[in-house]
């Protein structure tokens, strides 16, 4: 039976791939199966993958979908927990006191129960996903969980077992329904097995061909046909050598979007050349792909394709 909680949420591994889809993401059985269970049973659901791949689409895709507000936290070192949970306003708060002392106040706990509550209160993304009221729980992001420290993936853990936090001079705020939270790494460091252990699991891989192609198609509509194919079985080759850093999804549809631009309707070496600054992004890959090297990957796409052909 549904309850509260679950109203609005897909009722299949199909109904969740066909809610994703509607939304122009394509999502394979697996990473369906382990989302439609994530949201069942009100767990997180931990991506792990090459940046790029489209994990953090996932997490806007469904918060789209599911109508719900997207709160995202934007990890970086030396993330703490005034940038990630919350900070007390301090010049709102010292206008305050200045105030109360030019009015004659001088009861000091009455001055320190005003500066403290609610209204000087500055909630950051953490609290903002755990006391969000007045409908659904949102969707909440924690983006490139690798990029913090060990300490705040200690904190974190703490929230992500009870969703609450304790502020010491407000107490102990906790979910009413708990965030839908989708965290993402790109595998930088290793997460901790105590964090993974309270999180679904699921490695999120660069798309194969023809899904790749699907996804231009519906990015980029305005790119040929023709092109659409040389430029996915170019990118797919492109992925098999060893580059500084491989070209995700997105580079690949700003590809498209710009050889659309220029209105090519097939790839040539010169077009390659003056367009690799949206596909790489990094000097030495270009100037590999620039030489012989990516003359060479263009004759096997094209004998390629039209062998398939």
């Amino acid at each position: 039976m549904a309850t509260e909680a679950t109203v609005g949420l897909p009722q299949s591994i199909e109904e969740t791939m066909a809610l994703l889809t509607a939304h122009d993401y394509l999502a394979g059985t697996a990473l369906a199966t382990v989302l439609f269970l994530a949201l069942r049973m009100k767990r997180p659901l931990f991506l792990e993958g090459e940046a790029g791949v489209g994990k953090t689409e996932i997490a806007k895709v469904l918060a789209k979908a599911l109508d719900r507000p997207l709160i995202r936290l934007q990890c970086y070192e030396g993330l703490d927990v005034a940038s990630a949970v919350y900070e007390w306003n301090y010049p709102a708060q010292m206008l305050e006191i200045r105030l109360s002392e030019a009015a004659g106040k001088v009861d000091r706990k009455r001055i320190e129960s005003d500066i403290f509550s609610e209204r000087f209160l500055i909630r950051r993304p953490v609290l903002q996903a755990i006391s969000s009221n007045g409908g659904r729980a949102p969707v909440f992001l924690i983006d490139e969980l690798d990029r913090t420290d060990e300490a705040f993936e200690a904190f974190l853990l703490e929230v992500l077992s009870d969703f609450q936090v304790t502020i010491p001079e407000l107490g102990t705020i906790r979910a009413d329904e708990p965030p839908v939270v989708i965290i993402t790494t790109n595998r930088t460091r290793e997460i901790h097995d105590a964090l993974k252990r309270r999180c679904l699991y699921h490695w999120v891989d660069y798309p194969k061909a023809a899904q790749e192609l699907e996804i231009i198609r519906r990015k980029v509509p305005g790119c040929n046909a023709a092109l659409s194919r040389e430029v996915i079985a170019y990118v797919q080759r492109l992925r098999t050598i060893d580059l500084f850093k491989n070209p995700g999804v997105a580079e690949t549809i700003d590809w498209a979007t710009a050889l659309t631009e220029l209105d090519r309707l097939a790839l040539d070496p010169e077009t390659i050349a003056d367009t690799l600054g949206t596909l790489l992004k990094y000097q030495d890959d270009i100037a590999r792909i620039e030489g012989a090297e990516g003359r060479k990957l263009l004759s096997e796409v094209k004998a390629e394709l039209l062998a398939a052909n």
